[in-house]
């Protein structure tokens, strides 16, 4: 990106005019002492903080492409994860790798390199009454979102997923029917009814491909005595509810999803489609 002294000096160049930094400076408005030293190799304020700066220009551009996506999708980042997403895309380089995340200011100064594409805005609680009152042109530009990136002939039906949850509920009856001796005078009690859930995260390709699910117990550790029949390769993950949480949704990505995933995918994207999933959003779509 060039400033305006060096495309002085380019200009004139190209004029094949003997012009001195004087006439250049009288002609285009930049101080002569400015064309002087870009002309001497000296760096533009601009272009110095360029090279201090955390991210890239391209790894910024990226960022702000991945920002613009997700708040299409209706699941806006936080501002308080963008030095997380900023030292993950910094530590993919092969060289110059940074050690930590970028400094507490580093969110507001990327809002201001970027404002003309991006903007702030605070989120508040709605109730579902008012929010689906207008949930169709919200569900039409998803569809248009997601639209494009699978026409993107980069991204391959095996490579496309879709996931979801199906929760089994357990129950135990109020009254079951059993043999005692008949001259046995004793009243056998039964067990109240008592109600849990188990959750099973499945996944599928376009191409018909399923991955094996991870199952989630109500408890807080697994018990081995709860399968009764073989089940290899299937991961097993426990809630209080019995339900998924954030911590989870990152545990199926991370031992599920990837792995079985990678080398089918060959370095190519890879696609996920999520609803009810992935840190309480209500439908999201990942790229990888």
């Amino acid at each position: 990106m060039s400033d305006r002294a060096s495309e002085a000096l380019a200009e004139a160049s190209m004029s094949g005019e003997a012009r001195t930094y004087d006439a250049i400076s009288k002609c285009s408005g930049v101080p002569l002492a400015t064309l002087y030293h870009r002309d001497r190799g000296r760096r533009s304020k601009e272009e110095k903080a360029r090279g201090q700066q955390y991210l890239t220009p391209s790894e910024e551009k990226a960022l702000e492409k991945y920002l613009k996506l997700m708040a299409d999708l209706g699941s806006p980042v936080r501002i308080k994860y963008l030095p997380s997403l900023a030292f993950s895309i910094a530590r993919q380089r092969s060289t110059n790798k940074p050690t930590k995340p970028p400094g507490k200011n580093w969110s507001q100064g990327f809002q201001k390199r970027h404002h003309r594409a991006l903007k702030s805005r605070r989120v508040r609680a709605m109730a579902w009454e008012r929010h689906e009152n207008n949930i169709y042109d919200k569900i039409t530009h998803w569809f248009e979102v997601i639209g494009d990136v699978l026409q993107d002939p980069a991204v391959l039906p095996e490579n496309v997923y879709n996931m979801d949850e199906t929760g089994v509920m357990l129950c135990m009856l109020g009254s079951v029917s059993v043999l005692i001796s008949r001259d046995d005078p004793r009243d056998y009690r039964g067990a109240g009814v008592k109600r849990t859930t188990v959750t099973a995260i499945e996944c599928i390709s376009a191409n018909g491909r399923s991955l094996l699910p991870m199952i989630i117990w109500p408890a807080t550790t697994h018990r081995s005595n709860w399968t009764t029949f073989p089940t290899p390769g299937w991961h097993y993950a426990c809630s209080e509810t019995g339900y998924t949480n954030s911590k989870i949704s990152l545990e199926w990505l991370k031992r599920v999803f990837d792995p079985q995933t990678r080398e089918q995918a060959n370095q190519s994207p890879r696609v996920l489609i999520c609803d009810g999933f992935s840190w309480n959003v209500s439908a999201g779509l990942i790229v990888l």
